[in-house]
């Protein structure tokens, strides 16, 4: 049995977006306090997380009503 080749590698993917965001954080660094404050602005400017925190939030009241509603 061969070993089948891989198309894509997930660790090399993993490494570029981490070296793309990191570049972008040492070029604007001077505009956040910490690393995490420019994650965290990073995600308030992506669509798909404004989407997922939306789908949490829906998630979470929806939870929260049936909780209610058992007690």
């Amino acid at each position: 049995m061969t070993k089948k080749s891989k198309s894509f590698d997930c660790v090399e993917f993993k490494r570029r977006a981490q070296e793309k965001i990191m570049a972008e954080y040492e070029a604007r660094k001077d505009e956040f306090a910490s690393y995490v404050d420019f994650l965290n602005a990073k995600a308030h400017e992506s669509e798909w997380q404004r989407i997922l925190r939306a789908k949490f939030s829906q998630a979470g009241a929806g939870e929260a009503s049936s909780t209610a509603s058992e007690s």
